[in-house]
């Protein structure tokens, strides 16, 4: 009888897919670019991430003029689709590119649906930062291994997801963002925070003075911090204390390296309950910044099940 979570949580070593993980960063980072140049600021850059879908990474919907577009990378199929409300669909198969030709595709396919995208055309939060249209280095694309990422994102967004509704606080959506090419997902305490310093490689530190203007915790998953990937968690800022905290589950530690507690996907993947062990995580770590930072927990969470059992055909008043 076949494991389930051998299934549903794969192993993927980040070494076996180094090259395709780094053009695949380049190719979300021009897609990205493409939504912030049309939807309208929202705090913290939360009208610029991604969105985990069944099938691969999506933009979700962009207004456009009078209407609206998506580009969705199909995962499964391996193709990305640019989808129109006025002008139809078009798109193109993934397979090794270099992310100059890429980009040209991208671009030709915008103008055949008569949408503009004044993006600058230049990576963020990586160093060298190669002009889109001048890499002709990133042109790897193991099919096979970017199904198994979506899939390792597919189990975070799910666990992270039924995280997220245990705050009734301000809480961001759980979002790819492809600048650090991680999933998030940040509580707030409501009370603003000092100027962050910046410092990123090539992103202007106003970006990170937005991101990080009020106090937070913040979770998710990125391919990196253990042999497979690794969940994470930070506060910003870090409250006294906070690096010395015994986080769980066995496993989870704290990355004096990255300045915040890792917790390796390969040990989730491989304990009795991955959901348990991955939600054991997320709450410590985040029970450890909310205490040592004084937030008002019981006026920021609550019971996601608290309306579990009303019946389903109940009126809006519960009646």
């Amino acid at each position: 009888m076949t494991d389930s979570s051998t299934v549903n949580w794969p192993s993927l070593r980040v070494s076996d897919w180094t090259d395709t993980r780094e053009t695949l960063h380049m190719w979300t980072q021009i897609v990205g670019k493409i939504r912030m140049a049309h939807a309208p600021l929202v705090n913290h850059w939360w009208q610029v991430p991604l969105y985990v879908s069944p099938r691969g990474l999506t933009t979700s919907t962009v207004p456009y003029r009078s209407g609206a577009f998506e580009i969705e990378f199909d995962l499964l199929d391996h193709r990305i689709e640019v989808r129109s409300s006025d002008t139809g669909t078009r798109g193109f198969p993934l397979r090794p590119m270099t992310v100059a030709a890429f980009y040209s595709q991208v671009m030709y396919l915008l103008d055949q649906l008569g949408i503009k995208a004044p993006i600058r055309p230049v990576p963020n939060e990586v160093d060298p930062a190669i002009p889109f249209a001048e890499d002709h280095e990133h042109a790897s694309y193991d099919a096979e291994a970017v199904t198994l990422f979506w899939r390792q994102l597919l189990q975070a967004n799910r666990v992270i997801g039924e995280f997220r509704s245990h705050f009734v606080g301000k809480v961001s959506p759980v979002h790819f963002f492809w600048g650090g090419m991680d999933l998030a997902c940040t509580r707030f305490s409501g009370r603003p925070a000092p100027e962050h310093p910046g410092g990123v490689p090539n992103c202007g530190d106003w970006v990170m003075v937005e991101g990080y203007s009020r106090e937070l915790s913040s979770c998710g998953f990125w391919p990196g911090g253990g042999e497979e990937g690794a969940f994470y968690s930070y506060a910003y800022p870090a409250p006294d204390g906070f690096a010395e905290q015994a986080p769980g589950p066995e496993g989870a530690f704290y990355s004096t390296e990255f300045q915040q507690f890792l917790f390796p996907y390969e040990a989730a993947r491989t304990a009795p309950d991955p959901d348990r062990a991955v939600a054991e995580f997320l709450h410590s770590t985040y029970e450890a910044a909310a205490d040592l930072g004084h937030w008002d927990r019981p006026a920021l969470e609550d019971d996601p099940l608290r309306w579990h059992g009303t019946p389903a055909n109940a009126g809006s008043d519960g009646s």
